[in-house]
């Protein structure tokens, strides 16, 4: 896991220059989404054909479920530990978290309730016991792909690690080092498979497309409106609001001051990329160094607003144009799966498609079958996600500062307002660095989720 602390310019610039390379899987997956449409419109029964290509690439997701949900399960529970104990800023920061992350993922049910997206579509349903008329060649490459292991079970297991860890106290840190070692090397085979993410794209839309004609564009395309609308929304009117009442803040003053981290992150898809200067521009704002110590690096893992609407309406799309549409009992009960899980949607590519196939997985697996339509249009919702998460733990900061009295609001108006402009150089020359938080006060972090 990346050190949040003793970032030099250099060591930023190399990590931004390895973010870069995900543009060229950006841009092929785009380019595999517009062939597969076009080839789906155009020769129906050709795309039909081109099935095997996204099965392919949702069993290899499936396959990481399960490693995926243990590792960040068992070290978010050593997060929670050693947040909790840094006192007020600490418990407040996880109640607050945890609050605002379901009621994101309620809101994100909500707006899939109203809108409906994929309904009509009626794909045909995934069924892991039947066999599918393939080449023999095709399913002989298929069934190479290891099986899924059961995503509940996994998900008790690493509960009970994760606490029994915690009752070791010292002697369980080198087991928590090592399953972090175990973490960096399930994300590293997640980021291999996820570079096979435009020929699976490219076969799911085709098939998807050939099946059901333009209608599946329409859908796909209503489903990212409506994220991105809702995220807005969320944003504006749920954290603007909050801050408002909370603070006296305008929301849109907050974000004009965050407006080239935003850039960041809009072009690289990853609030992960600002957050060395999110921890500095909260400072220079005004809030005490303790408190952006504790709150910043805990929200990255447990304060994904973006992430947990994308989940939430991204399952009510897969179920609806898979014509088996979730009754109120299963969306709540994922609903609760999703608060849990919702942790191990890391800040690395793909893991939260992962964490999405694993809430269907565990609720109805039948419908990992519309998974392959998202792989599709993941990468066009990953943007927004990441800046309402990044929004979401900026106010965060914010707020908890004001709650514990740890915030000087004279020094946060002069900065919204310009008069005391943020200082790239302060930056550059150590600030937000090595002295923002004693290492002892620290929550150690699963990477952020995009």
């Amino acid at each position: 896991m990346a050190s949040q602390r003793g970032e030099s310019l250099d060591t930023v610039k190399t990590r931004r220059k390895g973010i870069d390379k995900s543009h060229y899987l950006y841009i092929a997956v785009i380019a595999a989404v517009i062939l597969g449409a076009v080839v789906g419109l155009m020769f129906p029964e050709v795309g039909k054909s081109l099935k095997p290509l996204g099965d392919g690439f949702i069993k290899l997701i499936k396959m990481m479920i399960a490693p995926i949900i243990f590792c960040t399960i068992v070290l978010g529970i050593g997060s929670i530990a050693k947040a909790a104990t840094v006192g007020k800023v600490g418990g407040l920061a996880l109640g607050y978290f945890v609050l605002m992350s379901t009621f994101a993922l309620a809101i994100g049910l909500v707006v899939g309730n109203m809108i409906h997206p994929g309904e009509g579509l009626k794909l045909a349903p995934y069924d892991p016991s039947k066999k599918a008329e393939v080449d023999s060649t095709v399913a002989f490459l298929l069934g190479i792909i290891p099986g899924d292991i059961p995503v509940l079970p996994t998900l008790f297991a690493a509960l009970l690690v994760g606490f029994a860890l915690q009752k070791m106290g010292p002697q369980g840190a080198p087991v928590l080092k090592a399953i972090g070692h175990g973490q960096a090397l399930v994300f590293r085979i997640l980021i291999m498979i996820m570079w096979l993410a435009p020929v699976g794209a490219f076969g799911a839309i085709a098939a998807v497309v050939g099946a059901t004609g333009f209608q599946a564009i329409v859908s796909m395309f209503t489903l990212m409106a409506a994220f991105y609308i809702t995220c807005a929304l969320f944003i504006v009117i749920i954290l603007g609001g909050l801050l408002k009442i909370v603070t006296g803040v305008n929301i849109f003053k907050l974000m004009k001051y965050l407006g080239r981290e935003y850039l960041l992150i809009f072009s690289t898809s990853s609030s992960e990329a600002a957050l060395p200067r999110l921890i500095a521009k909260m400072e220079h704002l005004g809030v005490s160094k303790p408190v952006v110590g504790v709150t910043v690096p805990t929200g990255y893992s447990f304060n994904l607003d973006g992430t947990a609407i994308y989940l939430t309406m991204a399952s009510l799309f897969v179920a609806n144009a898979m014509g088996t549409p979730l009754d109120l009992g299963a969306q709540v009960s994922l609903l609760v799966f999703m608060i849990i899980a919702s942790k191990g949607a890391a800040g690395v590519t793909g893991a939260g498609l992962a964490t999405l196939a694993a809430g269907l997985q565990a609720h109805k697996p039948e419908l990992l079958g519309g998974v392959g339509m998202i792989v599709g249009i993941d990468r066009f919702m990953s943007e927004a996600r990441a800046l309402t998460n990044f929004t979401g733990n900026a106010v965060a900061t914010v707020l908890i500062g004001t709650w514990v009295k740890e915030i000087e609001r004279g020094q946060v108006d002069q900065v919204l307002s310009g008069k005391l402009p943020f200082d790239e150089q302060t930056m550059i020359a150590g600030h937000g660095h090595t002295e923002h938080a004693a290492p002892e006060t620290e929550a150690p972090r699963v990477p952020a989720a995009v």
